[in-house]
């Protein structure tokens, strides 16, 4: 089940950090997403985050919209 979080038109989907922490990611700003063989996000920006998620799940969330 995908949760998606619409806020003034920005789609965004929940991922979970390592921590078990809760993000709101802007599906538009990943520029890549990698498994090494943690899933590695880089934005736009050059910032990058570590997610629980693989890059299968993450795509089906986006997908799922």
């Amino acid at each position: 089940k995908a949760i998606v979080l619409c806020y003034n038109f920005i789609i965004m989907i929940e991922l979970t950090r390592l921590d078990e922490s809760k993000i709101w990611i802007n599906e538009y700003k990943i520029l890549t997403m990698e498994e090494t063989p943690d899933t590695v996000l880089t934005f736009t920006t050059g910032q990058k985050i570590i997610v629980q998620e693989k890059c299968e799940e993450i795509d089906k969330k986006i997908r799922q919209k």
